[in-house]
């Protein structure tokens, strides 16, 4: 669906790369995730993967279009939903997406639709300059579903909204995948990127470090605990426990035999723990 070889930008026109030689490929019907800080790279490969920037070195695939000779019919194919919101703001909402739907040479959703599906449309006809910035982050989303795509790319598509909002967002997003679109994620959010993604490539300084499941990477790459409470002396304590270390599974099975724990968890590392430990920094 997507296939990128060796691909290369640099915002000086010299050897300083934002995005260095980097390669992967994404299956149709999945959902793929670009997974690392700000600054390093992601939103880059995505404006490159959509046309906003020329392809400088390397090769670039999308559902058998050579991106370096895009034709309409690609256009009409994809979707993309910006961190930052680019709406007119001199229209209402309504407004907005009608008139983005004429661009498109193909079947589009019916606005008001879509503006419904995102919780807009008592704001249908209001005008965009009026929205909060949560408002026109949804905004966006249901433009960027206007053509119903095929390969809907989706930058950081939870961002500044509420605990509520982002979960219907997200429920959007496994619906539209279940339907059988292909997804591109690109999140520092380790959260979403568990939680959504089929797939995750972790990038960090233009360099890819690794593709893998998120579940994959826990496993491979975490350190494998169990977090137990228990009573001592009728004291309550904590401890957590290695599933790797004898002795702590030694002692583990003691607090078993004993009959002493009244809670017990496994515990996994998180995808931002395991960047850190692969890249030596977080992802803010």
């Amino acid at each position: 669906m997507i296939k990128v070889a060796n691909l290369h930008h640099s915002y000086s026109n010299d050897n300083n790369y934002s995005v260095e030689d980097i390669s992967f490929e994404v299956k149709k019907g999945e959902i793929f995730g670009f997974l690392g800080p700000s600054g390093a790279g992601k939103s880059t490969t995505q404006k490159i993967l959509i046309g906003l920037l020329p392809l400088q070195k390397g090769n670039v695939n999308i559902e058998g279009h050579d991106i370096r000779k895009p034709r309409e019919e690609l256009f009409n194919l994809i979707g993309v939903s910006f961190e930052h919101p680019n709406v007119y703001k001199k229209l209402s909402g309504l407004e907005n997406l009608e008139f983005y739907s004429k661009m498109f040479r193909a079947k589009t959703v019916d606005p008001l639709k879509l503006l419904r599906m995102v919780g807009l449309e008592n704001a249908a006809k209001k005008k965009a300059g009026g929205y909060s910035k949560g408002m026109l982050q949804r905004l966006v989303f249901a433009r960027s579903m206007i053509n119903n795509p095929k390969i809907w790319f989706l930058d950081e598509p939870t961002s500044g909204l509420d605990p509520s909002t982002a979960s219907e967002i997200k429920k959007i997003i496994k619906e539209k995948n279940n339907e059988g679109t292909t997804i591109f994620l690109t999140t520092h959010n380790m959260y979403i990127a568990e939680e959504l993604c089929d797939r995750i490539a972790l990038i960090n300084e233009g360099k890819i470090e690794l593709i893998d499941s998120p579940r994959n990477l826990k496993l491979k790459y975490g350190e494998k605990l169990v977090k137990v409470e228990y009573r001592e002396k009728d004291r309550l304590k904590r401890e957590s426990f290695s599933m790797i270390s004898d002795k702590d599974k030694k002692n583990l099975n003691n607090l078993i035999n004993a009959g002493k724990i009244e809670t017990m968890h496994s515990q996994e590392a998180t995808l931002e723990e395991i960047f850190i430990k692969l890249t030596g920094r977080g992802l803010k």
